[in-house]
């Protein structure tokens, strides 16, 4: 009998596993898919390294460096600044201490007037004080009304924290919940943004590393007996004395019979291939013009490594998923960017579209008094899933560390604030 099953190799999963097997408990992970990482992972396609969306690592997250050997993902730190592109013409902002080279360019960028760039250094000051995790209590709202009280022009809110806080909340509108802005902010400013050199597979392949997790084995349902649970697959029946279900809310749902499901955003990502050199740009672009593109990266000039010798990387990132043909989507998507760079986007190749229903849950103002917990209506069995915390790698590897915490009898993991 094993002493606990894990289903699902995603990030919650395979960080319960990790801790678990620390402790010296006999565990095996199962995961239906052919690739573990769930929906943070990579793919190799004609010399082209391609995330699974556009996806980035803020590694001062507390759970992503309790779990993970940062230096050994190889990470290259992003720029802190954003070029704000309205057709031909750019500006760029940034945070003058990490990218000194944005300095001088974002004191006389006027798409954010100055009184909103000292309303951004006053709201930095008064964020960077509490320990994080009490950035995540307290009076909440929505992000936009939270900056609005601030005292933020429209200006800015139009040109600067929709385009970038929404490319993070998959909302451009900032309906998503102010802790979670201040939170987000407070991370950027303590560790940046960086991405593995290699693909953001880096991260569940360094969790698994020693694990023994099967992959292409589906769980079709669990049966609890109090003193073990049976768990049916599709390459037969496991005893295990406790499990912990780390999957889709979609499959979670089904194997609970309890809806833990919060709604979902999704997000559309096409990614473009060049020998033709277009930009030399490494910041990440944000579109202050209406249209289907929300942002986008040359990654390609930001980690040299994702595309072959020649050859650059364009990954475009559209919120939603909008009702179009992939031609069509593509051909939008291809007209916005010759406002852009003109009819040199003719030499852009499409390496692939990559539409993904469910990218987060909402989180809305005051959406964690709605959370999911750990304890499930199967006796032995417990959830271990972002929707207990927050939808981002930190609520996700924090919630398989409370899942394995509770199985260990650890208390004061068990009792360590969300986002801590």
């Amino acid at each position: 009998m094993q002493d606990v099953l894990v289903i699902g190799a995603g990030l919650a999963g395979l960080t319960a596993a990790k801790v678990l097997d620390k402790a010296g408990q006999r565990v095996r992970v199962l995961e239906a898919a052919d690739h573990i990482g769930g929906r943070v992972r990579s793919r190799s396609l004609g010399g082209f390294t391609l995330d699974a969306g556009y996806q980035v690592l803020f590694p001062a997250y507390p759970a992503v460096r309790r779990n993970l050997d940062l230096p050994a993902l190889d990470l290259v730190p992003l720029p802190s600044a954003a070029v704000l592109r309205r057709g031909s013409h750019t500006e760029t902002l940034g945070d003058p201490i990490r990218d000194p080279a944005a300095l001088t360019r974002t004191l006389t960028a006027r798409a954010l007037p100055f009184a909103d760039k000292l309303r951004v250094a006053k709201l930095a000051l008064s964020l960077r004080g509490p320990a994080p995790h009490h950035l995540l209590t307290g009076h909440d709202e929505s992000t936009l009304e939270y900056l609005r009280r601030e005292g933020f022009s429209e200006a800015a809110l139009n040109h600067f924290f929709k385009p970038f806080f929404g490319g993070i909340f998959l909302d451009r509108e900032l309906g998503t919940s102010a802790r979670l802005f201040r939170y987000y902010f407070r991370m950027l400013m303590d560790g940046g943004a960086a991405l593995p050199r290699r693909g953001m597979s880096a991260i569940p392949e360094q969790l698994a590393a020693g694990l023994e997790v099967s992959k292409g084995v589906r769980v079709t349902r669990l049966i609890s007996h109090g003193s073990h649970v049976n768990v049916l697959t599709s390459a037969g029946e496991i005893d295990a004395r406790q499990v912990i279900v780390a999957t889709d809310p979609n499959t979670a749902a089904q194997l609970l019979g309890e809806d833990t499901r919060r709604g979902s955003r999704s997000s559309t990502y096409l990614y473009y291939a060049t020998d033709r050199p277009l930009d030399d740009e490494i910041r990440l672009i944000l579109n202050l013009e209406g249209g289907l593109i929300h942002n986008a990266q040359w990654l390609s000039e930001a980690i040299p490594a994702r595309a072959p010798a020649g050859q650059h990387l364009l990954v475009v990132t559209v919120l939603g998923n909008p009702d179009l043909d992939d031609a069509a989507l593509d051909d939008r998507v291809r007209g916005e960017l010759r406002g852009w760079y003109g009819e040199g986007v003719a030499a852009l190749k499409l390496l692939q579209m990559e539409r993904i229903p469910h990218a987060q849950f909402d989180q809305p103002a005051e959406y964690a008094a709605t959370l999911a917990g750990h304890a499930t209506p199967l006796r032995g069995v417990l959830l271990a899933s972002e929707v207990t915390s927050m939808s981002s790698i930190q609520g996700a590897m924090e919630s398989g560390e409370k899942a394995a915490a509770i199985v260990l009898g650890d208390t004061a993991a068990m009792s360590r604030p969300r986002g801590a």
